[in-house]
């Protein structure tokens, strides 16, 4: 089996939608995926999202469907009563009242993130502060708990960690979604905290991220990455990548953005 994570393109978050850029890099993005012979579509609800995979779907003259679960990942984090939470997310937006506004839990600064070693343990991310004072670990059992339904549905059932193949598949399917939540489903691919891949990867707008399945014994596969982050097709356009991971960047540069 293959699976396809893709990022919707430059987003318009005001609007939930995409850029003019992003427009651009989605339709680059189709004439990619039209090769990749992809046998089944899904989508995030999220207009940004949405509009990402109608070009896809034009060029290839197919209907995707839309999954509830593959909605960027978000859960009620209140972050007004812990000072470690406050120090951890500077970026919080402040509300007309004073208080904070509920934080994103993958923009913990890196330094905050190191201080308490739970958050990069596979179990005891659940026991961390940022967990303590949010739903996240409600919603991420619910997220990858979908995707399990739907790998079983293919032939692939978790079990210990790997995942039991009841039926070999070689189909190739796409999930159009987000940063945030495609984290979360490579860190339970992986068996490993989602605070891992949310720091340490980097995947830009309109971005590939490829896993196959390997079944060294007998009945029993786990997902590899032939690709992570792939923008090949902004390059092959003369496309520049989007505003988020450019080369190098240094805090100098963030600090003249503010």
């Amino acid at each position: 089996m293959r699976l396809l994570l893709i990022r919707h393109g430059d987003p318009d978050y005001v609007h939930d939608t995409l850029t003019e850029k992003g427009d651009r890099e989605a339709e680059l993005l189709a004439d990619l995926l039209a090769g990749e012979e992809i046998d089944d579509i899904y989508m995030s609800p999220m207009g940004r999202a949405q509009k990402t995979a109608s070009y896809t779907l034009e060029k290839l003259g197919e209907n995707g469907k839309t999954m509830e679960w593959l909605h960027e990942f978000e859960c009620r984090m209140d972050i007004n009563y812990s000072d470690v939470l406050r120090k951890a997310y500077p970026d919080a937006r402040k509300l007309e009242d004073g208080t904070l506004a509920r934080g994103i839990p993958w923009d913990m600064l890196p330094s905050s993130l190191m201080q308490d070693p739970a958050y990069l343990d596979p179990e005891k991310w659940r026991e961390t502060l940022v967990a303590q004072n949010s739903n996240m670990t409600e919603v991420y059992d619910w997220v990858t708990g979908e995707l399990d339904r739907l790998l079983e549905g293919y032939g692939y059932r978790r079990e210990n960690g790997c995942y039991h193949v009841s039926k070999e598949s070689r189909k190739t399917v796409a999930l159009f979604c987000h940063f945030g939540v495609s984290c979360v489903l490579l860190s339970h691919l992986w068996n490993c905290s989602p605070f891992i891949p949310w720091h340490f990867l980097c995947m830009q707008p309109s971005s590939v991220t490829e896993l196959v399945t390997e079944e060294r014994e007998s009945c029993t596969a786990i997902f590899r990455a032939l690709r992570i982050g792939d923008i090949s097709h902004l390059k092959a356009g003369h496309e520049e990548p989007s505003f988020m991971g450019r080369f190098c960047e240094v805090y100098s540069d963030m600090s003249q953005r503010h």
